[in-house]
């Protein structure tokens, strides 16, 4: 017996070019939006694991929706197209609940002569924005985020004062590199359709990375959510994946050299992994 299932089509990909209706070589801007979406699919679809496929939407389907979709409607943010992608899957027949998933790669509109380019882009390093939204017949819970957003700073962080043991050999230090990559995940409040807040929080979370005097990565964990909850009233709590990525301080002294906490070695395993969900009190 079937006591469960989801189906769909995973990572789908969809680049998409807003041109400007003035042709192909206007000096207008287009605008870019690159995506990998997947879809799946929950309900009343046993009968196709017994050979019934009547009822079965096709994933190559699911495929040829996406691009029609992003066809026909006007977009500035994935969440937006994600939701009319979950509205147009829960209404069909035998679907109880959708799941619509996003990873988008930035892109950065390349200067020449010291003015943006209104045509050429640089991806931006590793990040993504991402998206998931839930979708049945009550409605929609959309949850944004950021993944591999890549973030350093040379001082103002220190880690002291923690418990020691005969197995501890980790020196305190007053003064260290303080380097994540940053997994961030928050969901809107029903009824928010201005998914543009996902930039304000972004710029809590870096501002309050760069400015904090760390005493741990959890100090400045709690010190980004709380940034991160003052900068829009449309989110009650936030969750923060920050690993630890630790830059050791190299011994030069068998060299006949000192290293006043100029020269490291960055060490990318093991690594310690801090999470938390920050919530409005």
């Amino acid at each position: 017996m079937i006591s469960w299932n989801r189906y769909g089509k995973a990572r789908v990909r969809l680049v998409k070019v807003v041109r400007p209706p003035a042709g192909p070589h206007s000096s207008q801007p287009h605008h870019l939006v690159d995506l990998s979406i997947d879809i799946q699919l929950e309900g009343a679809f046993e009968p196709v694991y017994a050979g019934d496929n009547r009822l079965c939407i096709a994933t190559d389907t699911m495929k040829n929706t996406v691009y029609a979709i992003a066809r026909r409607n006007t977009f500035e943010h994935a969440e937006t197209l994600a939701s009319i992608l979950a509205d147009h899957f829960v209404a069909q027949d035998a679907v109880r609940r959708v799941r619509i998933t996003t990873s988008e790669q930035p892109w950065v509109r390349l200067s020449t002569d010291g003015r943006p380019h209104p045509h050429a882009f640089a991806q931006s390093g590793s990040e993504r924005r991402t998206v998931v939204i839930l979708r049945d017949q009550d409605g929609a819970v959309v949850t944004s985020g950021l993944a591999d957003l890549v973030l350093l700073k040379t001082t103002d962080s220190a880690f002291a004062g923690f418990r020691r043991d005969e197995l501890t050999t980790l020196p305190e230090t007053e003064d260290r590199i303080l380097a994540t990559s940053i997994t961030a995940s928050w969901t809107y409040r029903r009824g928010t359709s201005d998914y543009g807040i996902r930039e304000r929080i972004r710029t809590a979370l870096i501002e309050a990375f760069a400015s904090h005097n760390s005493r741990s990565v959890q100090h400045t964990l709690a010190a980004m959510g709380d940034a991160a909850l003052n900068a829009t009233d449309t989110i009650d709590e936030i969750t923060l994946r920050l690993p630890n990525r630790h830059h050791v301080l190299a011994d030069l002294k068998p060299f006949g050299l000192d290293n006043p906490n100029q020269i490291f070695v960055p060490t990318p395993e093991p690594y310690g992994l801090i999470e938390a969900t920050i919530r409005r009190s």
